[in-house]
């Protein structure tokens, strides 16, 4: 073979004329000979194999270059015969490779068919691949779904031939090929054809998707046989990054290539050169759209989960792009330091070097739970509840990182928090302190072990050795003393001296007698010196130079002077060290001491890891403590997610009864009533993972379980939480549980006494099995016997308490029966339930019983829902308890021991000279009132429930009993029929509601029924509040007299003057409380006869006790939700609770203008009146509140309509306002508002109405916000304009608007720099000058309009008589109510709905 085949850069090469012994195409086949080409190609390739390829290579390169019009059959068919030609390639070539010796001319010929076939292969797939990719864009499934068949076919026969064709290559390619070429040196363009076929089939978009998984395999194999054997390593790296760039979809195909190439294949500089291209990325660059700092980014994030261990020699590098601008890779880097301190830098085995790093990488992310960008710190939280779970946190970082995670619950952004919340529970579910986690609980143990540590401290002080010091300082101490001794020894000042000296000498005989060597003697000396005996030393030393004059330790004493001596007794001295050393050796061991000590230290630092342990415990619950209480305020967040997040961390921290976590779940579970499904299957997951899950070794204990946890949820339970929790407990009753029976049975038996129980768990049972009964009755019904001796018969006024709950579980039975069509279910009068309730309430009349009053109010529900006739049964029961009354006071009564006072206690009869107790009164009074108000509804829902049903019956039965006379005749009527039917039914309906009203304010009241006779008590005791001054006789009159004016228009209307005095001026707050819920009922019923006292109930809002304030929010809420009540200024008296010091009653005004805002421009249309008004001089609100409240209510205004017209309506405000504070607040009220273009050019027209006050800072500091927060991110055209209006406010604020006409105008005098000005004042507005612009009130013609900035109110003549109660010594009883002209006039007519309206409301 005399040529040479050169893989061509480009396809067309081949055919141009190359060098010398390079092959070149002769013959270019036409597209309609190639079949014919190709069938004579298969047939060489059947009969001498895959060398053919050196003959029919021009066949093969015509089918390239003919692509486009060649057919799809054509390509196939070359592709199918090339794979065959590499295959067999792959299966000879072996062989060869292994032969020891190969003819050069053998060795050309299979290096030019690998060549040739690797070529045509390569570029083919990549023209197959190209074709494939628009096919499919073009046959896209549409909006049915449905794709094109011959697209759809084609491009799934693609797959499979292109994953034939990368195993064919990867088989051949694994090879050793390169010793075919010279010198082993592969030509790049070789590498080069096969690389880019991968990269073109990697752009395919599909790339990524589990269906391509075989291919992507086969690529990243390739590549890597490529980059290991074939010298593609810097290739790759750069084709990887630039393919990132443009390709978002590859980032987790590279990540599983680059972690194979690194691990299987050996390749790990392939890493350090992907990330040194992305880190030498500038923060610049990344910044930009289109970067693909997304694909960057999931890359890192990907690669460091596979080969974590592998990132770490490179992470200097990416660490850097931490203070970039992207926060995109700056999340990335922040989830790679985490990858590797999950699974590399984790455990007790790490080296200094890996500890330093894996703090060093702790402090980098805690930095960044600090970043600027939300997404940045919402990533971290996330990155460090994967090391929590992992429990890969160091227990020294758990405090820092724990305090961190509660401070992000503040964060502003929702997945920061959620993230924070998620972070908090793996910290509880997973920390390494104590399953328990309370401060209150740990605070105990924690002092106790305190005392201990610290006495422990103290005793091994008190046994600490001396601490030793060192021979050369002792010396440098003493050595000034002793010179003076070692002078005074050699030379004596006088005889007196001297005789001193000779008695020292004999009493120091003994002591300074030489030892029997120089060593000993030596260690005296010292000994001597260290007790501080200088002249003992000093005459020793001189004595042992006469004895040993040989010794070195005394030479230099031959001549004795003090220079000399202090260098002896020196030498000795600091000498004596090592001779103590080895006198200590020579004594013997003390193994006992020595052991103590070592024990002793043990137990030392045993107890300080103790106290630290449960000082970390402590801290760690407190922690946890303060997390709870943010969570639990994010409950009922509008945000679902966040929400979700809150009940999960609620019931983690229940499970590890941490203190106060039962506070969350409760206030959780109102969220049953959600609308929002998720929320609401949430909360009953939770409560079912808490309390309907209960362990135990068989089913009995698991009853006993959860019936132990539903009972303590219930002690101390509100009325609310009980309903709550009944939504919860129905749903498992009806689930089909199997514990349900044995959980019924341990209910009974706690109730009934069979197990010794406290009152509080008998309670609880008898309420779940009301709960029970919701999901299937028959449990109470066949048990009424049991319920009526058990807790209402003989010992039934012992537990008034259990005698309610009871009464109410008895009522769940009669929900099912009133929801069903047929005849209601009713007990005869004379059932042993009723005659045990009747005896029960009229006992209970003449007690003192704190608890009876809730018994009688759900006894006497009961009957009339439960008893046939109830009117007859609750009229005997009244007449039993009046005559029980008046029996007691016929016997002699007992004095009011409470307050002294007596009233007249007669009904019938006003004997004077009879006594009552004010509490059996008050009783007796709230029985009446209950007995009217439940006869009242007996009326108008069961009555009349059950005419409507007798109607439809007798209808039914009507039609069935007509026969027509024919079919024709049937069907000409058949319209007048309906309409006569129609128009009968509703005149039907209207006699029934007119019947039942008739009855109300006719019968109900009249002298000859019981209930009249009650009626005047009521009104004396509420209108002489002087002479019955009893708090419970007060409350039960009040009450009472209420429900009676239910009963009739009437009777409201006679009574509605003295309810409202009771409402302003009675000195009970339970009363006024009271007074506003009934007030709020009687509205919903007669709203005609309340509307003009509406500005009354609104007054309350400003009642002095916290108590009352919160009745009269809640009630109004409800009424202005419900329209029932128009909303007008005053509901500036709601506004003003915004910043009320109770936190409930905020958040119930906040809940107010919530579901206000959700009205269409309610509160838009409120705010310049409650501007008004909460601006007024004679309120005197400071700045600050106004501010709060403000702040709040124009966060409602989000349409720009609304804020330009806001705009407008408050500048002209400015013209009216008298005082420089009504100034402030109007320009603080414009820069609350969300400005927008529209509304600074609204702004711009009226600055003539503020443009004089623009010299008070107050007005001019708002105004400047405005414009500040108009120029972030402003166009230049509007940025311009705002920076104009801004100098214009400056120049009018510094030098007045009599100064100034326009900036333009004060720059062209300050260049001209004449002394003279133009000045062309703005004309101030004048008193009754009328104005036609728009939006500007025209003044009345009183001067009244513009004198007053507050709402003008019409200013009523007559003055308002003042009204007192009676007291003890006055007799005149009607002076406690209203006047009949102060009583208000109705102004505004309602229109009365009808009566069943009402009834479904």
């Amino acid at each position: 073979m005399s040529w040479d085949f050169f893989v061509p850069v480009c396809t067309g090469d081949l055919v141009k004329s190359g060098g010398i012994n390079q092959y070149v195409v002769q013959d270019v086949v036409s597209p309609k000979q190639l079949p014919a080409s190709l069938s004579r190609f298969k047939a060489a390739l059947r009969s001498q194999g895959p060398l053919c390829i050196l003959e029919h290579f021009d066949t093969c390169y015509s089918v390239l270059q003919h692509c486009n019009s060649v057919e799809l059959g054509v390509k196939e068919d070359t592709l199918e015969l090339l794979v065959q030609v590499v295959n067999g390639l792959a299966a000879t070539l072996p062989a060869l490779l292994m032969a020891t010796s190969v003819s050069a001319a053998e060795r050309k010929e299979k290096l030019n068919a690998v060549k040739m076939s690797v070529f045509l292969i390569c570029k083919l797939t990549e023209t197959l691949e190209v074709f494939s990719c628009r096919q499919s864009i073009v046959t896209a499934p549409g909006k049915g779904g449905k794709k094109g068949k011959a697209g759809g076919e084609g491009l799934m026969q693609w797959d499979t031939e292109r994953e034939k064709v990368l195993q064919a290559l990867v088989q051949l390619l694994q090879l050793d090929i390169r010793s075919l070429w010279n010198l082993s040196l592969v030509e790049e363009e070789f590498v080069s054809c096969v690389t880019c076929c991968c990269y073109k089939v990697l752009e395919n978009p599909t790339i990524s998707h589990v269906k391509s998984k075989p291919t992507r395999d086969c690529i990243i194999h390739l590549l890597g046989v490529l980059i290991k054997k074939y010298n593609h390593l810097l290739g790759a790296s750069v084709k990887v990054i630039q393919l990132l760039q443009h390709f978002e979809q590859l980032s987790s195909v590279f990540a599983q290539a680059v972690s194979v190439w690194s691990t299987e294949y050996g390749v790990r500089s392939i890493i350090g050169e992907v990330i040194r291209e992305i880190g030498q990325k500038s923060s610049e660059e990344l910044a930009r759209e289109g970067s693909g700092v997304k694909a960057f980014s999931t890359f890192l994030s990907e690669l460091s989960g596979l080969v974590p261990e592998l990132m770490i020699p490179n992470i200097s590098v990416l660490i850097t792009h931490l203070e970039g601008e992207s926060h995109t890779m700056r999340v990335a880097v922040c989830e790679v330091l985490g990858d590797i301190l999950v699974r590399v830098l984790c455990g007790d085995g790490l080296d200094e070097s890996g500890k330093a790093d894996r703090d060093r990488f702790f402090d980098t992310l805690q930095e960044h739970l600090h970043d600027t960008h939300s997404h940045v710190r919402a990533r971290v939280l996330q990155v460090y509840t994967r090391i929590v779970n992992s429990k890969a946190l160091p227990l020294c970082k758990y405090s820092e990182v724990m305090e961190l995670a509660v401070g992000r619950l503040m964060d502003k952004s929702i997945n920061a928090v959620k993230s924070a919340i998620q972070l908090l529970a793996a910290f509880i579910a997973h920390n390494p302190y104590s399953c328990k986690l309370s401060s209150a609980d740990l605070k105990i143990p924690l002092e106790k072990e305190t005392v201990k540590l610290r006495e422990m401290k103290e005793k091994l002080e008190g046994k600490a050795p001396v601490a030793v010091i060192k021979a050369s300082e002792l010396w440098a101490a003493m050595e000034p003393e002793l010179l003076i001794t070692v002078g005074t020894e050699l030379e004596p000042s006088s005889d007196t001296e001297k005789d001193q000296q000779e008695d020292e000498n004999d009493q120091d005989v003994e002591e300074e007698k030489v030892a029997e060597d120089d060593r000993s003697t030596a260690v005296m000396i010292a000994q001597y010196l260290r007790v501080n005996k200088y002249r003992n030393a000093v005459r020793l030393c001189i004595k042992a130079h006469s004895c040993f004059p040989e010794s070195e330790r005394f030479a230099s004493l031959s001549t004795v002077t003090p220079e000399t001596l202090m260098e002896t007794l020196a030498l000795i001295f600091k000498g004596s060290d090592e001779d103590a050393a080895e006198l200590s050796q020579n004594l013997p061991p003390t193994p006992q001491k020595e052991g103590e000590k070592e024990g002793e230290d043990g137990e030392l630092k045993k107890q300080e890891m103790l106290v630290q342990y449960l000082k970390d415990t402590e801290t760690f619950a407190l922690l946890v403590e303060r997390a709870i209480s943010v969570i639990n305020t994010m409950l009922y967040m509008k945000t679902t997610s966040v929400v979700q997040e809150a009940v999960q961390f609620c019931v983690t921290v229940c499970e590890f009864s941490v203190a106060n976590s039962v506070s969350g779940v409760r206030k959780m579970l109102p969220l049953v009533w959600s609308t929002d499904t998720a929320i609401k299957d949430a909360v009953v997951q939770a409560y079912r993972r808490l309390y309907l899950n209960p362990q135990g070794d068989n089913i009995r204990m698991k009853a006993h379980t959860l019936v132990d946890s539903l009972s303590e949820l219930m002690v101390d339970a509100s009325l609310g939480t009980i309903q709550c929790l009944e939504e919860i407990v129905q749903e498992f009753f009806g689930g089909g549980s199997n514990l349900q029976s044995t959980v019924v049975q341990v209910l009974w038996e706690r109730f009934t006494g069979k197990r010794e129980t406290s009152g509080l768990n008998r309670r609880a049972a008898v309420l779940l099995l009301g709960m029970a009964t919701r999901a299937e009755r028959e449990v109470v019904l066949s048990n009424l016997d049991t319920l009526c001796s058990v807790a209402l018969g003989e010992k039934v006024t012992e537990d008034f308490l259990l005698a309610r709950d009871t009464v109410i579980t008895i009522c769940s039975i009669t929900d099912h029966i009133r929801q069903s069509k047929g005849a209601p279910f009713r007990l005869p009068q004379d059932h042993q339930l009723f005659t045990c309730l009747t005896q029960a309430l009229a006992e209970g009349v003449v007690m003192e019983d704190p608890y009876w009053q809730g018994f009688m109010e759900q006894a006497v529900r009961l009957i009339y829902f439960l008893a046939e006739s109830p009117d007859q049964l609750c009229s005997r029961l009244v007449q039993r308890s009046a005559r029980l009354l008046l029996d007691q006071i016929a016997e002699g009564g007992e004095v009011n021991k409470d307050s002294g006072q007596t009233q007249d206690g007669s009904q019938e009869s006003s004997e004077q000279g009879e006594q009552v107790n004010c509490v059996c009164l008050a009783q007796l009074l709230a029985l009446s009132g209950c007995v009217a108000f439940w006869q009242v509804s007996h009326l108008e829902r069961s009555v009349s429930a059950e005419l409507r049903r007798r109607r439809g019956e007798t209808e039914e039965r009507e039609e069935k009993e007509k026969v027509p006379s024919s079919k024709a005749k049937q069907s000409a009527n058949e319209s007048a029929m309906e309409e006569e039917l129609g128009l009968m039914g509703a005149s039907a309906e209207d006699t029934e509601a007119e019947l039942i009203r008739k009855i109300c304010e006719t019968e109900l009241l009249a002298d000859e029924n019981l209930l009249c006779a009650f009626l005047p008590l009521l009104v004396k005791v509420c209108s002489s509040p002087g002479r019955y001054s009893h708090p419970q006789l007060t409350t039960a009159a009040c009450l009472a007299l209420s429900q009676y004016m239910m009963i009739s228009p009437s009777v409201c209307q006679e009574n509605i003057r003295l309810i409202f005095t009771v409402l302003e001026r009675s000195t009970l707050p339970v009363v006024r409380a009271n007074a506003l819920i009934a007030l709020g009922d009687l509205t919903v019923r007669f709203p005609n006869i309340l509307e003009p006292w509406t500005q009354n109930l609104y007054a309350r809002l400003s009642d002095e006790v916290p108590s009352v304030r919160q009745t009269a929010v809640t009630v109004l809420t409800q009424l202005v939700l419900k329209d029932v009540l128009k909303v007008k200024g005053q509901v500036s008296e709601v506004a003003v609770l915004l910043i009320d010091p109770e936190s409930h009653i905020t958040s119930l005004a906040l809940n107010f203008f919530n579901e206000l805002a959700t009205k269409d421009n309610a509160i838009y249309n409120l705010l310049p009146d409650i501007i008004s008004r909460l601006s007024d001089p004679e309120r005197g609100m400071s700045s600050e509140d106004f501010n709060t409240i403000m702040k709040q209510l124009f966060s409602y205004i989000t349409k720009e309509r609304q804020t330009e017209s806001l705009v407008e309506k408050l500048c002209q405000r400015f013209r009216t306002a008298k005082t420089e504070r009504q100034w402030c607040d109007l320009a603080t009220s414009l820069s609350l508002l969300s400005m927008c273009e529209r509304g600074f050019k609204r702004l711009q027209e009226c600055w003539e109405c503020y443009s004089d006050k623009l010299t008070e800072p107050g007005v001019y500091q708002p105004l400047l916000s405005i414009t500040a927060k108009l120029r972030r991110g402003a166009k230049a055209l509007f940025k311009a304009q705002v920076d104009e209006f801004e100098k214009r406010l400056t120049a009018v604020h510094t030098r007045g608007l009599e100064n100034v006409e326009s900036p333009e105008m004060d720059e062209e005098n300050q260049k001209q720099g004449s002394s003279e000005k133009t000045v062309t004042r703005t004309p101030l507005p004048t008193r009754g000058r009328t104005r036609s612009k728009r939006g500007q009130v025209k003044p009345s013609s009183s001067s009244h309009g513009d004198e007053s900035f507050v709402t003008p109110q019409k200013s009523r003549k007559s003055k308002k008589p003042q009204i007192t109660f009676s007291s003890d010594e006055e007799e005149d009883e009607e002076d406690a109510v209203m006047a009949e002209s102060e009583t208000p006039k109705v102004t505004t007519p309602i229109s009365r709905t009808s009566r069943r309206a009402r009834l479904r409301n």
